[in-house]
């Protein structure tokens, strides 16, 4: 359906559904923000016909969602990456994921964590081998980085939220949600265990989608010798497909920790985790075998 066939001129929904088009579509904005960019690539992954994926590169060219670069001028060959117009569309990408895992393929409870043999815990296992998406978070200091440290191994703690006493409290119901309850733990053992860390090889970070402001406040209550990083818009959350809940009006990343290595792929995953302190110390384990390897 083009734009111009919409019924509804007014109606934010009818319009965005005329740019999106259909699920190929949606699909194509998913890999892409996934870091599968080029058409070759695009095809292989989704298995669409050569000319289907051609008229869909080109529309959401034409909106301004995606941008081509070149990278080969002979043959003319491109890159297919995301605008900040397409990049608003990552936070629409989580919520479908969500609301996919919890009322398509669960049973809509709100849950922070997963059991070990659901879809989404065969999800995020399935990121071992996988490159992390080129992102950049900002840091609770205000910084910018990427989520893994280049060059170095790093460990990458996903939590669902840690506040600061005297700060905004904790969302409604939060110790109601299983899995939630947790995060200043983890956190905490994890800067007991800092140097234990670096001596592995290994640098420290943890992500949740809070705020930088809140990440700092956090960061700072419990003297955490490593950054905070923000992933308020959804772009490490949508480029992996990260397993999220929502609590509070926020889209929150469930429980989950990443072993990364100097290239920036995906060595081993902690999905459910049950044990927030525990897994810290199975992680350190992990991370000195790894990198003695």
């Amino acid at each position: 359906m083009k734009r111009a066939d919409l019924p509804d001129a007014d109606c934010g929904i009818a319009q965005a559904l005329g740019v999106l088009g259909d699920w190929w579509t949606v699909l194509i904005v998913r890999d892409v923000a996934g870091g599968t960019t080029r058409f070759d690539a695009l095809q292989r992954a989704l298995g669409v016909s050569r000319r289907a994926l051609t008229e869909r590169l080109g529309a959401l060219v034409a909106h301004g969602v995606l941008r081509r670069e070149a990278y080969s001028r002979h043959p003319p060959r491109y890159d297919y990456l995301l605008t900040a117009k397409g990049e608003a569309l990552l936070p629409v990408l989580v919520a479908l994921q969500d609301w996919g895992t919890r009322h398509v393929m669960g049973d809509g409870a709100l849950t922070a964590t997963a059991a070990a043999d659901s879809p989404e815990a065969h999800r995020a296992h399935a990121l071992v081998g996988r490159r992390l998406p080129p992102v950049t978070l900002t840091r609770h200091d205000g910084g910018e980085e990427s989520p893994a440290v280049p060059g170095r191994w790093s460990v990458l703690y996903l939590f669902p939220g840690a506040f600061a006493p005297d700060t905004q409290g904790l969302p409604p119901g939060w110790g109601d949600i299983p899995g939630a309850v947790g995060c200043t733990l983890e956190s905490r053992t994890y800067a007991d265990r800092h140097d234990r860390f670096r001596a592995a090889g290994a640098e420290v970070r943890g992500i949740s989608t809070q705020r930088p402001d809140q990440l700092a406040a956090f960061a700072a209550h419990a003297r955490l010798p490593y950054p905070l990083l923000s992933d308020q818009d959804g772009r490490l959350a949508a480029g992996l497909l990260l397993p999220t809940f929502r609590a509070g009006g926020v889209a929150r990343l469930k429980r989950l920790t990443l072993l990364v290595d100097p290239e920036a792929v995906v060595r081993a995953v902690q999905f459910p985790i049950t044990d927030p302190a525990g897994a810290v110390d199975e992680m350190l384990d992990l991370a000195r075998s790894r990198v003695a390897a």
